[in-house]
């Protein structure tokens, strides 16, 4: 206990680093205070209301726009409409090539890959915007005994003012999490996920205590709860930190007069190489086309999204896992090049014992990577299927309880903790403190 307390107490003895971890905090802080600013012209609390009574689909968006959807707040669509713009602009890049050229043009291009994807955020937000709208007003007019809007007959000067408020919101938060990243610590964008999630954790607990002080959660349930966040944390640790490591044997090498004998490293592969990204890809997605269908009246439409794959029904719960191991595995082939690395290990006399270098290796390592990263998309697909079992199972039908207890939430709030542990921790061993791990660092497995 006594080695994260001195590492956070070092974290605050360095300049640079102080400065990061403050920026990050006020940050979030405001993100947290914009997240409740109101829209004109919607009551927030009988919004947050009926959400709550629909739940399902609802309930997951509003989980990730931190309560910002439930109230219909600046924020209401929170990081998603970038997320999804960057989805399809990572699939764009491999499909066409003048996107591909930019790719490979190194900063300068990804410069400019950036600036699409902001483009095509404000596009989404503006068609995700007059959806939202709609069905407010849809809401509205079904409810006409507890109105959510303070007026009875919403014009355009409604649909307006909603695309400007959401707009904008998202704006300032692609903006905020890209200073994040540039200023502070850790990946802005993942961190203004994770402050979402955590601020309906209080909620959670509370809910749980308040069903086990009235009976309607049993101690044996309850403890079957506790062991499955264990195991949910545990188990992203491991996979998270785990690599699988392949020796590599470099030949002796001659430096003037001196002979320097061959040295043995290991190449390491990640289990997990893709982290949290395809849950959030994944969610992301799903959510997007339900929005939409839900506004458009189109007879089948609703019936596929709305009946169909309906949240937590066993065709969404398909399409979610393949989803994810999809983006597993998507994410990992564009940062992981076998070819590239066989190259470069070939070209300064590096060989994998037992393996020919060149083509042999490249091949080598593809399936090396194929078989991890099933592991770790396996891995994700059954933490991110808990809640639909604890539903089943276990008849917990309090969506944040179940979420919070075992699926996509813990398993992001592990892994953001995770990856901003490390950014720290490089500073702190970059300037000879001891990490926040026994012995200075974050070790992996072995493979």
């Amino acid at each position: 206990m006594a080695q994260p307390i001195a590492a956070f107490r070092n974290s605050f003895k360095i300049p640079e680093l102080k400065q990061r971890i403050i920026f990050t905090v006020l940050a979030l802080v405001a993100y947290r205070f914009g997240a409740v600013v109101p829209t004109p012209g919607v009551k927030g609390q009988a919004l947050a209301a009926r959400i709550e009574d629909i739940g399902g689909l609802l309930s997951f968006y509003n989980l990730f726009s931190g309560g910002a959807f439930a109230q219909a707040t600046i924020f209401a669509l929170g990081i998603m409409p970038y997320i999804s713009a960057s989805i399809i602009m990572s699939l764009l890049v491999v499909v066409v090539p003048q996107l591909e050229a930019l790719q490979k043009m190194g900063a300068e291009g990804q410069k400019r890959i950036n600036e699409y994807t902001r483009y095509g955020t404000i596009i989404l937000c503006i068609v995700q915007s007059l959806g939202v709208a709609r069905f407010l007003v849809g809401l509205n007019a079904s409810t006409p005994d507890a109105p959510i809007l303070m007026t009875d007959t919403p014009g355009f000067g409604f649909y307006m003012m909603c695309v400007l408020s959401f707009t904008t919101g998202t704006a300032f938060l692609m903006w905020l999490g890209e200073q994040i990243s540039e200023h502070g610590v850790g990946n802005g964008i993942s961190l203004i996920i994770f402050a979402s999630i955590i601020s309906g954790m209080p909620a959670a607990v509370a809910t749980v205590m308040q069903l086990l002080s009235s009976g309607e959660l049993s101690i044996f349930v309850f403890l079957i709860m506790v062991s499955v966040f264990v195991f949910v944390v545990a188990g992203t640790i491991l996979v998270t930190t785990g690599q699988r490591r392949i020796p590599v044997q470099y030949p002796r090498q001659v430096k003037g007069r001196k002979v320097y004998s061959g040295a043995r490293n290991y190449l390491p592969l990640r289990v997990n190489q893709a982290g949290v990204i395809p849950i959030i890809f994944a969610s992301s997605l799903l959510m997007l086309p339900t929005m939409v269908a839900g506004n458009v009246d189109v007879g089948w439409l609703n019936v596929i999204f709305n009946e169909w794959f309906a949240y937590g029904g066993w065709a969404y719960s398909v399409a979610f896992g393949a989803m994810i191991m999809f983006f597993s595995f998507f994410y990992t082939a564009i940062t992981f090049n076998p070819v590239e690395m066989a190259d470069n290990m070939k070209k300064y006399g590096g060989v994998i014992i037992g393996v020919r270098p060149g083509k042999a290796t490249a091949e080598y390592l593809n399936k090396v990577m194929t078989r991890v990263t099933l592991v770790g998309s396996l891995f994700l697909v059954a933490v991110a299927l808990l809640p639909n079992v604890m539903y089943s199972t276990l008849k917990i039908y309090n969506f944040n309880v179940t979420q919070f207890f075992g699926g996509t939430s813990l398993l992001i709030l592990v892994g953001v903790g995770l990856d901003t542990i490390k950014q720290m921790e490089q500073h702190l061993i970059m300037r000879n403190y001891e990490g926040f791990a026994k012995g200075g660092r974050i070790r992996s497995r072995r493979g």
